[in-house]
This record gives C-alpha cells, structure tokens and sequence, in this order.
C-alpha cells in the first residue's frame, strides 16, 4: 500500500512538472491572496460561478466538506484539494487582478475556469468512455494556467494539450474559450486519435461524426482487419466516410471488404473473407457454388473445418462467427426446415432426401447447427443414422475428422435424443482393462476445461445434458458428478474464480437430481428448485392453486375447448359456465384448485383477447395469483400469453409448436418458473393428458416430481409427438446461465 501512495503521488507530481513553464514554479503555487481582495462587481457572477462549482466538485464525493476525496490515497486526495481549491482561487485572483487584461477577456478567462470545472463535475464519476480520472484534476488546472499565458500572446496551445491524457485534454477543449487559438484544431484532430487508440472498436462511429480528418484513411486501415464487420457496414454507406473507405486503393483487406460491400452478393462472399485473404479461395469460386443450395452449404462446412483446424493452433479466422451464423442459417432453411415439415411423410427416402448428397461431417453440422429447432424424427430417423453409416460407424472417426468441433454440442443432443449409448458405443474397446477406453476419455473430456473462454455455451450443453444421461445411462453419470467436482477442485487450486462458478452451478444442479441429498438450489444458487414443484409453493396463503389456461379463438381452439371443459365432467370437479367471457373449473374433492379458462371467442373480431384481459382484471380483483400457467394456442399467440401470464408462474406449459424455444422469453418474465415446452408440433394428445394430469396432481395435494411426473404422463400421451416435448429437469442450461450471471455479477 506504501508504494502504492508513492508512486500515484511521484506520478502526479512528474505529470505537473512535465507540464510546467521554462519559468519554473507557477505563481499560482507560491501566490498569497490578500485577505481584504473583493472582484470587481461586474464579474462577481463569474466568480461565483466558478465558486459554486467547486463546492460542488466537493460534495460530489458524498461528503459536504472541505475535502475532495475520490481516491483511496490520503495523499493523493489532498494534492487533488489543493488543486482544486487554493490554485483555482488563485487563478481567479490572477485574471481579477491582471493589468493587462480588459474586462472581456477577463470574463472570458473566468468562463473558460468555469467550463472546465463544470465538465469535470459532470465525467468524473459516470462509468463510460467519458470518464475523467479525478487524479487529473492539478494536470488539468496547471494546463489551463499554462494554455492562458499562451493564448493571451496568440501562442498555440497545442503543445500543452498534447502532453495530457485523453480525457484530461477532452476537460480542457471543453473550457469553451480556445476555439480561436492556433492549435485548436490540431488539438482535437490529436485527441480523436487518442480516442481512437484507447476505444478502437469506435473509431468508425467517430470516423462518422468526423469524416475531415486529415488521417481518416491510417485510421481506417489500422483498425480494419480487428473489424471486418464494422468495415463491411460502413464501406456500403452513401456519406463521406463511405467514400474514404471506397477511395483506399493500397490496402488488400480494405480493397477486398469494399469489393464485397459493393455487390449485391456481399453477405455471401463476406464469410468467407479469411480463406479469400489468404488465397485458399477466390470469387470465382464462390460465384460456381452460391447459386445451389447444396454447394454453397458444402463450401461453408469445409471452410468451417479449415477454420476450426487452425483454432487449435490458437489461429482465429477473421469473421469465424459470421461464417458459423451462416452455416446455421443454410443448414436450418435448406435442409432442416424441410425434413421437419415431412415429418408426417412415413417414406423416410422420400423425407431425407434433400440430405442424400451430404456427407457424414456435412450431416453433422446440419445437427449441431439445428439444436433447438430439428425434430426428434429428423435427427432419430434421418441424419443421425445417415451419418453414422457414411462413416463406417465409427463416431471417433467422425470427431477426429472434425478435429472436435462443437463436440459437446454434438453429445448434448446425442443424450437428448437417446442416442448417445448408442454413439459412444461405436467407439473402440479399452486395450487394457486398467486403461480408459476413449469413449471415457471422450466424456471427461466433454466436462473438463470449461472455464476456457469467455462465453457459456460449452457449460450448458453439460448442463443440458445431464438429465438424459441420469435417466438412461446412470453409470455415466455417476461419473460425470466425480468429475465435475475433480475439476472444480483443479479450478480452486489455481484460484479460478469463472472455473469455480461453472464447476460448483453443475454439481449443485446434478446432486439436486438425488433427492436424498436435499440441495435447496435456491439457497445455494439462487435458482428455483429444478427437479420438483412442492404444492405449497403453488398455493396462497389460504391454500388455493390458481391455474390459467391462455385459448385463442381461431379455428383450432374453438374445436378443442369443449373437450377440455368436458375432462373435469366427473364427481371431482364442478363447472362453472355463467361468465360469456371464462369458464371456471373447482376441485369438489381433494385440495382447494381453480382452473379458469378463457373462452376461444372470434379473433376476428378480438373477442378471444378481449376475454382474456377481462379474466386477468377478475383474478387480480380477487387477489388470485396463478401459479400454473398454460398456453393453448398456435406459435404466434404465445407472445401474448408470455406478456399478459403472472409473473408469480411457478409451472408454465407452452401448449404451442416450438414453445420450447421461448424459454429465455418466459424466464424473463417469471423467473422462478418451471417450463414445459416441444421442439416441434403441439396437439392435444399431450396437451390434454398434461392438463389432465397436472390437475389431478394439484387436487390431490402432491407436489410435482417432474422424474415420475414424466414417465407418468408418457403412459397416457401415446402419441410420437411426446418425444419431442421436454420437461423443466431438461432445461438445465437456462437455468445454468442465470445461476452463472448472478454468482458473476452479470444481473
């Protein structure tokens, strides 16, 4: 700490030497004010001015005293002081007092020591690239001292400037009073290009606000190949400095972004740039394959795998991420989106077609650039089996050609699909009984190094996984808890604090798995409960469940309420119809339930929404909080039903095709719940049976086991279509990312 306070203060006192006249000591650090001075009244208003925003500046520390203390330094607080109070009294009493100056440049000088006060006042605490270091605060003062003295003589206060810091030069351009002087220009010339050095990701924002600048063209070429996206944006722009960019004709990379800027094909060519600047690909090439779907996806795998080989030599291609978006994009609209939509075709030759002519590492992207949106049967039945058999099944094989890229991805939704005993399996067997096979080595390897990185994806598909795995292949996940928690221990020896975080989320969640362990996730993570609902957190404080089921009035919800009304025809509820607007159902027998629906009045005419905000106004007139929360309708009403449900939803059913992925949506608004969503269609033979058996579960007051929940509810929902809905246990990874967020401080 000692040296600490030494070397801030040597710093500050280097600083202001540095920036001190030839004639030594100012006469402001020596200067005695006599105590009988007054200013003349016509500039009494400066004075205050600029004596109000001092004591402002001390203040602004949260104490209203004589001190300004915004640093930890004692020390240093009180050469900040000073400065602050005794040279700028000075100052003040110098310009007052100088027989030189007529009262409007006194005024003008007072101004000036004011402005630069103020904009001190105003960017010294707000955390952004305006931020003034408050230990600038004497530089700042002395240089304006100095840049005075300079500027009365019509001297150019460039030199001055020069020698300060970003954003000490930024407080004194800001005085108000030096855009006369000779160096004004060049000054703010020089500080956009500090600017620039310390915030180079905004350097074509300011290029924008500043396209004159005599050096736009160094600048631009210096920070192009660290943003070829920005370059690409601002290359296509109808302004001056898309004309500056257009006009650099001695730069490869500059010349090649603009060429693709310009063409009407730029996105195609645009994710491909690191190949075409290195000559492995031209726009020749290109050109013979973007107009088939099939080449051009063909050509961005083999890229994608060209750039994946040079990542493990910690050689990152220009615009990875943008070829890996495209990837996903080709691979989802030309292939994926098809298969899904033949999903009721039973000719798996005539479904998987459009995949035929695809290799086993072009089908492998396929799957891993599609997770979340490929059916169950399109991976089960067509591009797992595909792959496999193009390569000889062997899945080492297939990840070795790969060089492992998106490899846990892969084996996230192998354990989804219930296929990874079966990928794992395809391996070859340990040569020794006492060594790993390379399966185990495989699987350690898919919890091991996860800290590596910034992002969290890699910990989510872990995440994600692990509720499959204990379900079919336990053994497997017995050893994926031991090494887990072998990792989180390598992780606190080196002091890791992400590593810890991931490593500690994932054992907490996987015990919680183990009911006999009795981890309360909410204490220890500060997330709900994942793998069990208690009834007593669904219930008011009079004992009472309250679920609301969203119905829309569109064809398909017209012909499926009057079943839904019709399952609680029986001796354990009662029905209510009187209200045009809502039918309520009530437990009879059992616990305290209330089921209240909506009637799926015409949407033509708004009635379906209009009935549901009447339900809504009704519930929170009576004081009844739903904590169940299903949505009955098609993708596009789920919106709706996310917007108006409660936020107190502890269980949410997206009862619509793709609610699955509207799970970070509905974690937004109710952050405590448990979802229920399907990949693909949603139709009442698991619709109804979930209804049915959620309610049944609530009368008789037992708290929701989503494990046995689940394997009940596949008993009742026959229907193929269940395989693709997946319940609250298997939604670990968002979870994961908000237990992360807050043990991070990211919230």
């Amino acid at each position: 700490m000692i040296i600490t306070k030494k070397y801030l203060i040597i710093v500050l006192g280097l600083l202001i030497a540095g920036l001190a006249n030839s004639q030594g000591v100012s006469k402001t650090d020596t200067l005695k004010i006599p105590g009988d001075y007054r200013p003349e009244f016509r500039r009494q208003r400066n004075h205050d001015a600029i004596d109000g925003e001092q004591k402002s500046i001390l203040a602004a520390d949260g104490h209203a005293d004589k001190q300004f203390t915004p640093s930890a330094d004692e020390d240093v607080n009180f050469l900040i002081t000073q400065a602050l109070v005794k040279k700028v009294d000075a100052i003040q009493y110098l310009i007052e007092t100088d027989k030189l100056f007529d009262h409007r440049l006194k005024v003008n000088y007072l101004f000036g020591l004011e402005g630069i006060l103020k904009y001190f006042r105003q960017n010294w605490k707000p955390r952004s690239d305006l931020k003034i270091n408050p230990v600038s605060l004497p530089l700042i003062i002395h240089a304006y001292e100095e840049c005075m003295a300079l500027d009365r003589n019509g001297q150019s206060i460039r030199d001055v400037a020069d020698r300060l810091p970003y954003d000490a030069g930024m407080v004194l351009i800001n005085a108000g009073i030096f855009e006369k002087n000779p160096g004004y220009r060049d000054i703010k010339n020089k500080l956009v290009l500090k600017y620039c050095t310390l915030y180079p990701k905004k350097t074509f924002v300011v290029l924008t606000q500043n396209p004159e600048l005599p050096f736009a063209d160094s600048l631009i070429k210096a920070v192009a190949q660290r943003y070829p996206k920005q370059l690409y944006d601002y290359a296509q722009a109808n302004n001056k400095l898309g004309n500056t960019i257009r006009n650099i004709v001695d730069d490869k990379f500059v010349k090649t972004v603009v060429r693709m800027a310009r063409s009407k094909d730029g996105q195609q060519y645009f994710c491909f740039l690191d190949n075409i600047m290195n000559d492995k690909l031209s726009f020749d090439e290109i050109d013979a394959a973007k107009g088939d779907s099939v080449l051009y996806y063909k050509l961005l795998v083999k890229t994608r795998m060209d750039y994946a080989r040079r990542l493990l030599d910690k050689d990152t291609a220009f615009e990875i991420g943008t070829l890996t978006e495209r990837l996903e994009r080709k691979a989802k609209e030309n292939f994926v989106n098809i298969i899904n939509a033949l999903h009721d075709v039973g000719n798996l030759e005539v479904r998987f077609r459009s995949v035929q002519p695809l290799s086993p590492e072009e089908l492998y992207y396929l799957a891993v650039s599609s997770d979340g949106s490929i059916y169950t049967s399109s991976f089960v039945k067509g591009v797992y089996p595909q792959m496999m058999r193009k390569i000889n099944n062997r899945g080492d094989s297939l990840l070795l050609s790969l060089n492992f890229d998106r490899y846990r991805k892969f084996i996230k939704m192998c354990a989804g699909f219930n296929t990874l005993n079966d990928f794992l399996s395809t391996f070859p067997p340990r040569k020794d009984p006492g060594d790993e096979s390379d399966a185990e080595k495989l699987m350690k390897a898919f919890v091991s190094r996860l800290e590596i990185g910034n992002g969290t994806e890699d910990g989510v598909d872990v995440a994600d996984s692990y509720a499959s795995i204990a379900e079919t292949l336990k053994p497997l996940a017995v050893e994926m808890l031991k090494n887990v928690q072998l990792n989180y221990i390598r992780n606190e020896t080196a002091g890791n604090k992400r590593g810890m975080v991931i490593y500690n989320i994932l054992n907490k969640l996987f015990l919680s798995a183990d009911s006999t362990q009795k981890i309360d996730l909410t204490n220890e993570l500060g997330i709900p409960p994942v793998y069990e609902v208690p009834y007593t957190a669904l219930a008011n404080d009079t004992g009472r469940v309250a679920v609301q089921l969203f119905i829309y009035g569109d064809k398909d919800g017209m012909g499926v309420f009057p079943g839904l009304v019709n399952m609680f025809n029986n001796a354990n509820w009662k029905i209510d119809g009187s209200s045009k607007q809502w039918v309520t159902i009530t437990s009879v027998k059992g616990k305290p339930v209330a089921l209240y629906m909506n009637r799926p009045l015409p949407e033509e005419t708004n009635e379906d929404a209009l009935a549901q905000k009447a339900l809504c106004e009704y519930l929170q007139k009576n004081n009844m909080v739903p904590t169940v929360t299903i949505n009955r309708g098609h993708s596009y009403n789920a919106p709706y039903t996310i917007e108006q449900m409660s936020t107190a939803s502890k269980i949410v059913f997206m009862g619509s095709c793709g609610g699955y992925r509207m799970i970070h949506d509905i974690l937004e608004k109710a952050p405590d719940a448990h979802i229920i969503g399907t990949k693909q269609i949603a139709d009442a033979p698991v619709n109804n049976p979930f209804l049915k058996l959620i309610m049944e579960k609530l009368r008789t007051g037992s708290d929701i086991e989503w494990i046995p929940f689940w394997i009940e509810l596949g008993k009742m929902a026959t229907d193929p279509i269940f395989a693709d809905y997946v319940p609250p246990h298997k939604n670990l990874g968002a979870l994961f990312i908000k237990a992360y967020k807050k043990a991070m401080g990211d919230e």
